[in-house]
């Protein structure tokens, strides 16, 4: 204990002002007036080693004890702050780290290192750094269009912050556009007239909600519009999702459709809009729109249960069971066998082996999906009662059905 002080004053040299540890936050260190008393011998070290309590240090107490030491004894209170700082460290205080950073600043300004101006220097190394970027960036772009002023550009200080698509390429101003629904175009083009209303934009609007309309493959006529356009399909749809029949008779009506079951199949085909308890109903009264919309659909190389998940996703299976279902279920076997000819001969199937075997894939849809079914049906269950129906199946071909089901879920759903 003796060595210490010397030891630690070597180790944390600490600032010749008294302020430093008036001013320092609450330390280990509660520092009586009789500190003077226990600091010789061996009964003394013995007393002043209760005073170093982990009671806090504040000012007024430092400076009464400071002030209790003669003039001739100036080097007693740096013994002891040093003796404070080395017990303090090792009861895990916070007083030896906050003398250590005090004396450690000190250190630092007298090296030119302080907390600013380090900001300052590191803030113009960032500086450097990022206009050395930029240049770089603009000899890039030397030879061709300058895209950093170009984004850089402003009309006005009311407009900053904001791209003016006209000063970009129009390749690119397009691209932006091209992105934006109907909606959003026709709010642009209070900004960008002649770029929102461009007619490609338009036209990719239309072919990409209606994939197919008559108009398509005409020559269109004097002031034609693909804006106008898409207006019109939107009214023709929003009407046949009220009544199918006065929405059909629009479309024809303003030329869009041809009055023909094939092309009013093909537009039902490559639309998403219309509303499909609508559509079932039309088709169940339009029975050549819906031989023609079976035909448009291609399950070549199509496992059995997903080929008649993609069939119901264009024409909606009814709610319940009759002669509408009967008649789409042996239109899609039709349709499948007819896609699958090498299929059906290595499988030994007829189009009455798919009818059954799709009327089994909807029963086990219902029987595995549905909450109000308690017992579900296990996979020897349906493979016995489907070879009853079909005898010519294969066990392991009914096997993947009960599979494909189990795993994906319902056909029809």
């Amino acid at each position: 204990m003796q060595n210490l002080p010397t030891q630690i004053w070597q180790r944390f040299p600490l600032p010749g002002s008294l302020a430093a540890l008036t001013s320092l936050p609450a330390t280990t260190a509660n520092v009586k007036t009789q500190a003077r008393e226990g600091g010789g011998g061996s009964d003394g070290g013995a007393k002043g080693s209760h005073l170093l309590s982990p009671r806090p240090l504040s000012p007024s107490r430092a400076r009464c004890f400071l002030s209790s030491f003669p003039a001739g004894e100036a080097h007693a209170p740096t013994w002891f702050v040093a003796a404070a700082v080395g017990i303090g460290a090792w009861r895990g205080s916070q007083m030896g780290q906050g003398l250590w950073r005090v004396a450690r600043n000190q250190q630092l300004q007298h090296q030119g290192y302080s907390g600013q101006g380090y900001l300052t220097r590191e803030h113009g190394r960032r500086l450097a750094t990022n206009s050395i970027s930029n240049t770089n960036h603009r000899k890039q772009a030397q030879g061709g269009i300058d895209i950093y002023h170009l984004l850089k550009a402003r009309k006005s200080k009311e407009q900053e912050g904001f791209i003016n698509l006209e000063m970009l390429p129009p390749e690119l101003s397009f691209t932006i556009l091209s992105y934006l629904n109907a909606t959003d175009l026709c709010l642009a083009s209070c900004v960008w007239q002649d770029l929102a209303n461009d007619e490609l934009l338009w036209q990719g609007l239309c072919k990409s909600t209606w994939g197919h309309c008559s108009i398509y493959n005409k020559n269109p006529p004097l002031g034609f519009s693909f804006r106008r356009l898409y207006m019109q399909l939107d009214e023709g749809s929003l009407t046949f999702n009220a009544n199918p029949d006065e929405g059909v008779n629009y479309f024809m009506s303003k030329g869009i459709l041809d009055d023909s079951p094939k092309e009013i199949a093909k537009f039902i085909f490559c639309t998403r809009t219309l509303n499909w308890k609508k559509l079932r109903i039309y088709l169940d009264e339009r029975r050549d729109v819906l031989d023609d919309l079976v035909t448009l659909h291609n399950f070549r190389n199509q496992f059995l249960p997903n080929a008649l998940r993609e069939f119901f996703k264009h024409i909606h299976a009814p709610e319940e069971r009759g002669e509408y279902l009967e008649t789409l279920i042996t239109k899609f076997s039709h349709r499948f066998c007819a896609c699958n000819p090498d299929l059906m001969r290595e499988l030994g199937l007829s189009p009455d082996a798919v009818y059954v075997l799709c009327y089994s894939l909807i029963l086990l849809s219902i029987d595995l999906t549905s909450p109000h079914v308690k017992n579900k049906m296990s996979k020897r269950e349906f493979i016995r009662n489907t070879r009853r129906a079909a005898q010519n199946i294969s066990e392991d071909f009914v096997g993947h059905l009960y599979d494909n089901i189990y795993l994906i879920g319902h056909v029809a759903a």
